[in-house]
């Protein structure tokens, strides 16, 4: 798969429990909302501490009217790279790939090569897990090495008052409410989550993680 869209959530975890976030929502025209849209990357220590969480949001702000018929796209592969050695080039990647009602996950493994197009790591699969059902029970695998597996429609989980911002930015408020507004309450994402044992990612103390989704 080749042809980066676009690289979000460039950020610097702490293994020893800090979270690392990011999140994009309102984008271009050509871009918002579009399958390889990516609104929420997070990376944060499993409830298990032997464990980390990736979590990787795409198609933001869908409508619970449409999110019955919202799907992963077949020509997008989301890829969470992993730096482990300080020097901001992947090291390992993490990819996860939908087909057929599935979504197929390889990894944590070294890439064929750094930068902007992957291959798929076929030779490393890490397992898959049925597509959750909007409304239905949720499908999670458990893999052989103790890796957990969702994908799926989720209700979006970034607060944001997008309405007070704009009022910051114009000059017209000093800062946010003490209860602010949810902009996108009520929205769902379709969501990717892998968690994976700590051994797996190397022996780093401190990781570097950022998304990308890359069209076929």
């Amino acid at each position: 798969m080749k042809i980066n869209k676009t690289i979000l959530g460039v950020g610097t975890l702490v293994v020893a429990g800090m979270l690392a976030i990011a999140a994009d929502h309102i984008d271009a025209p050509a871009v918002q909302g579009g399958t390889a849209d990516i609104t929420d990357y997070y990376a944060f220590q499993a409830e298990n501490t032997s464990n980390m969480v990736f979590v990787a949001n795409v198609q933001g702000l869908i409508m619970p009217s449409a999110t019955g018929a919202a799907k992963f796209d077949e020509n997008v592969m989301v890829e969470i790279n992993i730096d482990n050695n300080g020097d901001a080039v992947e090291d390992l990647v993490i990819q996860a790939v939908p087909r057929d009602g599935k979504m197929y996950f390889f990894g944590p493994v070294k890439p064929t090569a750094p930068g902007i197009t992957s291959t798929v790591m076929t030779g490393s699969p890490l397992g898959n897990v049925n597509i959750s059902a909007y409304n239905g029970t949720e499908s999670i695998t458990t893999t052989s090495n103790g890796s957990k597996l969702f994908a799926g429609p989720r209700d979006d989980p970034f607060f944001f008052d997008f309405g007070q911002y704009t009022e910051i930015i114009a000059g017209r408020a000093t800062g946010f409410n003490a209860q602010g507004t949810d902009t996108f309450a009520g929205s769902n994402v379709m969501s990717i989550v892998i968690e994976v044992p700590k051994s797996t990612l190397g022996s780093a103390t401190t990781l570097n993680t950022w998304a990308e989704s890359k069209k076929k």
